[in-house]
């Protein structure tokens, strides 16, 4: 059956107003009532009435059934869905750290309050993830799931491997579009993937991970060096969350550079675009590929999410309960490049073995076998020094 939606949007920025966007051009069975806006003195493209700056407005009007979540502040992020779904109303986020933090809660109140939370939007703008690992992977054995799922550090590493950009010049051109933030931390140091990443580990595996226990290193540290290099070994630099099953009871989740070779399909993947690539037991391997950032492309995942309430669907979690006791690990070996200052820092991450050393005046790198687990235990140490680390594919 297809019920009318009647919308109280959180939210009018880019995914809010690309939402909009989309809205208008169809003839849907919905209503937009009203957006809850921060600063009610911006300039708006739609008459004022249909704005307010009070939340209680919108969550507590009963003629509003479906709310959609679009802000920025995580922890208030959380406060509305969590009274949404207490009330009744169903949800459409597309906040990735708020869902990524607090799932086990948010499952926890739409099974007591009957109520819905859709979220494909928050992974991989236009990509169908989520959806594809609920419903086509469900029963399946997964041994992988990785790519690109930030397009703002893929723009900058496309910029500059494609263009020679310098980095600054490539992180400004992304931010003038609107694919990076004004502080650009999020992006281009791993932590915006490593929230999505904790999401699809969930719906993968059947796993809660806190994001705070999940390695992210970005390419906040990459240097001409570390370029050249990657160029001379016909290298492009990706930044890449893994979630790989090592055995029957582990999963390994971590995100990190790559050095990627032109024979891995991520290597094309350019631009805002992402690239999500699964390997499954019985169906192989299958590649998903589209816009991870821009008003447009979540936006339309933003609405595919609201055109499925109209007709109940909920997410079952089924990986959740058929989980048969797979834990997260961090007990696995990665091959790394490292470009480093300190020798001591070298026997303190303690390499199982190392293939190539390169020594000049002002660079130094390894190539070497390492523990996850040590770059975990390490990673204030390589942050604080300003070193460069990336798997090698």
């Amino acid at each position: 059956m297809n019920n009318k939606l009647t919308l109280g949007i959180f939210g009018f920025g880019v995914v809010g107003q690309g939402l909009h966007d989309i809205i208008k051009t169809k003839n849907l069975n919905l209503a937009i009532k009203r957006f809850v806006i921060k600063h009610p003195e911006k300039k708006r493209t739609l008459p004022a009435e249909l704005f307010t700056t009070d939340a209680n407005a919108v969550l507590d009007d009963p003629e509003i059934n479906t709310i959609v979540e679009l802000i920025d502040d995580a922890d208030a992020a959380f406060d509305i869905v969590s009274r949404a779904l207490q009330s009744g109303k169903n949800v459409v986020s597309a906040n990735k750290k708020m869902i990524a933090t607090h799932l086990a809660e948010l499952i926890a109140l739409q099974h007591e309050h009957g109520t819905s939370l859709l979220y494909e939007g928050a992974v991989c703008g236009s990509i169908p993830i989520i959806r594809n690992l609920e419903e086509y992977y469900d029963n399946e054995l997964l041994h992988a799931v990785t790519g690109i799922f930030n397009g703002s550090s893929n723009y900058i590493l496309s910029k500059i491997f494609n263009e020679n950009l310098p980095y600054a010049t490539a992180l400004r051109q992304a931010q003038d579009l609107g694919f990076a933030e004004t502080d650009p931390t999020l992006d281009v140091g791993g932590f915006d993937p490593k929230f999505k990443l904790a999401i699809v580990a969930s719906h993968a595996y059947g796993l809660y991970v806190s994001p705070e226990a999940i390695l992210n290193i970005g390419i906040d540290k990459l240097s001409a060096s570390d370029i050249q290099f990657a160029r001379e070994k016909n290298f492009k630099i990706k930044l890449i969350p893994t979630a790989r099953e090592i055995n029957d009871t582990s999963v390994v989740l971590y995100v990190m550079p790559k050095l990627v070779s032109p024979e891995n399909i991520l290597y094309n993947v350019e631009n805002e675009y992402n690239g999500v690539l699964v390997k499954a037991a019985f169906a192989d391997e299958q590649f998903f590929y589209g816009k991870g950032a821009g008003g447009h492309p979540t936006g339309s995942a933003v609405l595919s999410d609201i055109a499925a309430l109209r007709y109940g669907y909920r997410y079952e979690y089924k990986k959740h309960i058929d989980a048969n006791g797979i834990a997260y690990s961090t007990d696995w070996e990665l091959e790394v490049y490292l470009r480093y200052e300190d020798e001591n820092l070298i026997e303190r991450l303690g390499f199982t073995s190392i293939s190539e050393r390169y020594y000049a005046e002002n660079y130094k790198y390894i190539i070497g076998k390492i523990k996850l687990d040590n770059i975990l235990k390490n990673r204030a140490v390589i942050d604080q020094k300003g070193l460069f680390i990336a798997e090698i594919a």
